[in-house]
């Protein structure tokens, strides 16, 4: 029997892929994103569909296992069969051609950058996502063998640049074969990683990075990526030691990141590198995806109903902005205060291009495009999850179905809400004979007043910011209503700005926008998957007029039908009026909104009835207000 007792089990572990049906709005979502570019890159976009990974003379080191790692759950939550036997016939190649010596993928020893053990990590995460997704056993011998590679390539050739920064990103494979297997080795080899990477935790235990990084000192230890990265690292590596200080590495890490750099979206900025506060300054699309992917980890292993939160504020905000409503385009660097999407030399970015904020096929740099797809296939994948005592636990909340086994009896829990637009979740529980089991829901911190009825009858509700359990035998038609009371609420910006949030939706005000086609002449941009500059049609620059009165009483909110695409500008599923005024000196610099006025604002003109939608919904938007 294998002797897996060195980990320490977390609190909570996704289901299985095959598990969880998306459904109403997240499935439609996702089902646009196949349409997309997520969908077709390996048709045309050389770096995938000639990539070096599958024989090809392109790109070959991460970008194709970057576009794999979202794929992978993309088509097999949508039951895509086209995508699935495209997917089977690259991991077959990938698979078949593995080095003697258990190398993955092209070798690239010749390339300094490139031989840095980064994309053996990556490629090992979609090796053991698409066994996980079809049992493929061929794919774990092939992580057996690559990880006994590493163990012997570390001997001669520590781990370096990308490599080092990421080196807890290889414990992902790493776990998952130990508990597989019981092989000790594993062990050593984990310890080892540690011990040769760059040590996070103490370096924020004096974190300099308390300003914006300067124009030129692009560096790894700032790197937006790396960061966002990072905040899993003390959870992962917790699993081994079971020490306090692993277990709340995040939570020391956050408030720094979220003080010095956070944006009103629950991302922090960086364009490359960590970039301040200030709402005009882009935070990277990579930053994002890999931002909900610590959380997913930090949800599962400590149980934490507040990585949760953030979880759907990164989600439902900054996820879907960065992205065009069709998802044929998306930004590099998307703003909190976004008033113009164009190619410009004087961008106030640390580091990034003067295309960084267009929306495109590649804008600034490859990696995001290939990296993009794991977005809303991963937080699909991780809303449920099962608890030690085997429970089934509500982690995150949009439309969906699972399909689970509870002591051997075929179970399934039917999400059916318009969450996060709307406040009611309803569950319905369906199985052939009663089970007994614990349903864990989350009640956000956010939801003061939330209620519950199981079968019809009010039930108390545990405080917010936790998981409430609903110990008890379920018998096939059970329902249990959730309602999440979503009040608005105003979060303090710096410069005495605010933003509006209700429940975990940010509202920004919605700009006219002209769409212009750029870079028609550069290949791989006809249409659809084309280069777009956004300029607006309708002023922008507003303080929001706020009295002493509650603030139900000055923000009216209208629900609106859910379209397709959910998340565009001229159909939001709800939106917010306020009072605001114009503030004729707010005006831009380098085609971005200057940072909001810090004195007293002077208006011009009458008072005006602003319409705010949901951030996710723009494209082009102010987030972060003056007030009058």
């Amino acid at each position: 029997m294998a002797d897996n007792s060195s980990l320490h089990e977390p609190e909570f572990r996704p289901v299985a892929l095959g598990a969880v049906t998306p459904q109403g709005w997240l499935a439609e979502q996702l089902r646009i994103q196949a349409r997309g570019l997520s969908g077709h890159l390996d048709r045309f976009w050389p770096d995938i569909k000639d990539s070096a990974w599958i024989g090809g003379a392109a790109e070959g080191w991460e970008r194709m296992p970057y576009w794999l790692d979202g794929v992978i759950p993309l088509a097999w939550l949508l039951r895509d069969q086209p995508l699935q036997q495209r997917i089977t016939g690259y991991l077959d190649y990938i698979i078949e051609h593995q080095h003697g010596d258990g190398w993955l993928g092209p070798r690239v020893e010749d390339n300094p950058v490139a031989a840095d053990l980064w994309s053996q990590a990556l490629a090992l995460k979609v090796l053991v996502g698409y066994h996980d997704a079809t049992g493929d056993d061929r794919a774990a011998a092939c992580v057996e063998r690559a990880l006994a590679m590493l163990d012997r390539h570390l001997d001669h050739n520590p781990l370096s640049q990308w490599g080092q920064y990421r080196w807890f990103e290889f414990l992902v494979s790493v776990w998952w074969l130990y508990e597989r297997s019981g092989e000790r080795w594993l062990i050593d080899l984990a310890r080892r990683l540690r011990a040769q990477g760059f040590n996070w935790q103490l370096y924020f235990e004096q974190w300099p990075r308390t300003g914006p990084t300067a124009k030129g000192r692009w560096c790894f230890d700032a790197h937006v990526v790396n960061n966002a990265m990072a905040l899993k690292e003390g959870a992962l590596w917790w699993r081994l030691t079971g020490a306090a200080g692993d277990r709340g590495a995040a939570d020391r890490m956050l408030p720094a990141l979220d003080r010095h750099h956070g944006m009103a979206t629950g991302v922090f900025s960086g364009d490359e590198c960590l970039a301040g506060t200030n709402p005009s300054q882009g935070t990277e699309l990579c930053a994002v995806v890999e931002y909900l992917y610590s959380l997913e980890w930090l949800v599962g292993v400590l149980g934490d109903p507040a990585a949760a939160d953030r979880l759907e504020r990164i989600a439902f905000n900054a996820l879907p902005a960065t992205f065009s409503p069709d998802m044929w385009a998306h930004q590099y660097d998307q703003q909190v205060n976004q008033v113009e999407c164009s190619v410009r030399e004087d961008r106030i970015w640390n580091t990034n291009g003067p295309d960084s904020n267009v929306f495109g096929l590649e804008p600034n740099y490859g990696c995001c495009t290939a990296n993009l797809s794991q977005g809303w296939p991963k937080f699909a994948a991780h809303q449920w999850m099962r608890s030690r005592d085997g429970g089934i636990v509500a982690a995150a909340y949009a439309p969906s179905a699972l399909e689970v086994a509870v002591g051997g009896v075929p179970v399934r829990v039917e999400l059916q809400t318009d969450y996060p637009f709307r406040e009611e979740l309803r569950f319905t529980v369906r199985a052939p004979r009663p089970v007994r089991f614990p349903l864990r829901l989350r009640i956000p911190g956010w939801a003061q007043g939330a209620s519950l009825t199981v079968d019809g009858r009010p039930t108390p509700v545990a405080g917010t910011g936790t998981f409430h359990a609903i110990e008890r035998s379920w018998s096939h038609g059970d329902e249990v209503v959730l309602t999440l009371p979503m009040a608005p609420r105003l979060l303090k910006r710096p410069r005495g700005a605010v933003s509006l949030m209700r429940g975990p939706l940010l509202y920004a005000l919605r700009i006219g926008e002209r769409w212009q086609r750029i870079n028609e002449d550069q290949p791989h941009r006809e249409l659809p998957h084309a280069d777009w500059e956004i300029y607006p049609t309708t002023p922008w620059n507003y303080a929001l007029e706020l009295g002493e009165g509650a603030l139900n009483e000055m923000v009216r909110f209208t629900e609106h039908s859910l379209g397709s695409p959910v998340f565009a500008p001229d159909t939001p599923p709800i939106s917010a009026t306020v009072k605001g005024r114009r503030v004729p000196e707010w005006g831009t610099a380098g085609g971005s909104a200057a940072p909001p006025p810090a004195d007293a604002v002077r208006p011009a003109g009458p008072a005006e009835d602003l319409t705010l939608i949901p951030y996710g919904c723009s494209n082009l938007r102010i987030a972060e207000f003056p007030v009058l």
